[in-house]
């Protein structure tokens, strides 16, 4: 009997293409396929589920992770690999602690998807050792300490010199120490271009 399958990605791209090695493939099927984490758990109560592929940043309000950890509470039974493009490393420790069972890179396959699902249903655990490396300016996301990344990470969601150090607990001087490095790094050229160029890379997500 196949395993039933349900995706949930905002993008109808990404949707298709699940749906599609699914369908071609003997072991799974699709169950249902939807653009909103918001009612994975609605579907997981009305139909039988087994393997849930699961998008983490989503343009329809709750993200991935905290819909996993909602229908894990649930439905532990049920499998959740997440699937996503956004190479913030947060990301995968994130997974782990909101019980999540697998998680792959769209844009980096080591691996097959087909072969993490049959790992997966045969109750392994796969995650990658680490998020991809991506450029930010002319910087690599591995040349910035953890610090750095907690300072991008926050210039990215909009807050000002004062409310980080706050946030991060750490003196107005430090941070200002480390948002220079940043710009440096990158060789950005204003606390709004390292912005906007860490959105469109995917490095630091706000608000997940």
């Amino acid at each position: 009997m196949a395993y039933k399958v349900l995706i949930v990605d905002d993008q109808a791209m990404p949707r298709q293409l699940f749906e599609n090695i699914i369908k071609n493939s003997q072991n799974y099927e699709v169950a249902a396929s939807v653009d909103s984490a918001s009612v994975a758990d609605i579907y997981c109560a009305k139909m039988p589920i087994d393997l849930i592929l699961m998008d983490v940043v989503m343009s329809t309000g709750i993200n991935g992770i905290d819909a996993a950890a909602r229908i894990k509470s649930s439905y532990p039974e049920i499998k959740i690999l997440i699937v996503t493009s956004m190479p913030d490393g947060s990301f995968i420790n994130k997974a782990r602690k909101a019980g999540v069972d697998s998680f792959w890179y769209k844009e980096v396959q080591d691996e097959p998807l087909l072969s993490i699902m049959d790992r997966t249903m045969a109750g392994e655990s796969v995650f990658p050792d680490r998020s991809p490396v991506v450029f930010l300016g002319e910087a690599k996301s591995t040349d910035f300490t953890d610090r750095e990344i907690d300072v991008l990470r926050c210039v990215a969601a909009g807050y000002s010199d004062k409310e980080i150090s706050e946030l991060l607990n750490i003196s107005y001087g430090t941070e200002r120490v480390h948002l220079n490095n940043l710009l440096q790094k990158t060789a950005c050229n204003s606390r709004t271009e390292l912005a906007i160029m860490a959105a469109k890379t995917g490095i630091v997500v706000p608000e997940v």
